[in-house]
């Protein structure tokens, strides 16, 4: 007892404390260290809270942060990394429209371009087809000869000598062989190159309307043949004479896609011919 009495008096002393004169002291809180102050006394609201309900209830107690700042500022940080992805998957959806788009054109124009041709050539071989029956019709209508051979029956015969006539110079009875057997075997499988033989016989004396029309004749279905790339060559040449730049230009093109292994000799002149027909590069 006597030592709880001399601790109390103890307590009492250190208490007791005189009375001093105050003076006014400055206030040494600004105004930030006074916001920080309030929000110390908040946090300790919020610990005292926390505490009583625990001891109260007698459950654990569950924090939930006061503020969602760092939840929001993560938010917005997914919110920017979606919109920066969506404005990527857009420029390169817009590219592949784009892209898109070309190739159409290009295709469109290139079928176009294809169907013109089909278009210029069908015109041609009408042309050239109503001069053949143009100059049939001429010489049924002239004397025929009295002493007239007689027509071949054989087609291996009958080309075989009309390419030895062609071989020997003998230009104008190769012509003429090798229209017989144009006439007389129209069907057979040397029939393309009869023409083709035909038209060069034509083209030698400068009769550039009957030589286009065996050389398109010729070439019909463009046949890989030794003899093919020349026959289109000399098409393009015979129209150049023509005066038909724009279907000789035309039928350069052709050349090169139809044969892209045409000898060389073929290949510079038909870019000689281009040159001619001043076709666009």
């Amino acid at each position: 007892m006597k030592l709880k009495a001399a601790l109390l008096a103890s307590v009492l002393a250190l208490t007791t404390v005189p009375a001093v004169a105050q003076t006014p002291m400055p206030d040494p809180l600004d105004d930030r260290s006074a916001k920080r102050l309030d929000k110390m006394e908040k946090v300790v609201r919020e610990l005292r809270s926390i505490v009583f309900q625990g001891r109260d209830t007698g459950k654990p107690v569950v924090v939930q942060a006061a503020e969602t700042d760092a939840q929001i500022a993560a938010m917005s940080d997914r919110m920017r990394d979606l919109e920066q992805t969506l404005t990527k998957l857009n420029g390169q959806n817009e590219g592949l429209t784009h892209d898109l788009d070309e190739a159409r054109r290009a295709n469109d124009a290139e079928k176009a371009r294809a169907d013109a041709l089909d278009q210029r050539l069908a015109a041609l071989e009408k042309r050239l087809a109503d001069q053949e029956a143009a100059a049939a019709a001429a010489a049924a209508a002239a004397p025929v000869a009295a002493a007239a051979a007689p027509a071949p029956t054989d087609p291996a015969a009958a080309f075989k000598s009309a390419r030895q006539m062609l071989l020997d110079g003998d230009y104008g009875g190769a012509e003429q062989a090798f229209a017989g057997y144009v006439a007389t075997f129209p069907d057979s499988a040397k029939a393309p190159e009869a023409r083709y033989w035909l038209a060069e016989t034509q083209f030698v004396r400068e009769a550039y309307g009957d030589a286009a029309g065996n050389y398109l004749g010729a070439v019909r279905g463009w046949p890989q043949t030794s003899w093919a790339p020349d026959a289109v060559l000399k098409l393009s040449r015979s129209l150049v004479a023509l005066k038909k730049p724009a279907d000789a230009c035309k039928t350069l093109d052709e050349l090169a896609r139809r044969y892209p292994k045409a000898p060389s000799a073929i290949t510079s002149k038909a870019a000689t011919t281009r040159v001619q027909a001043k076709c666009a590069a």
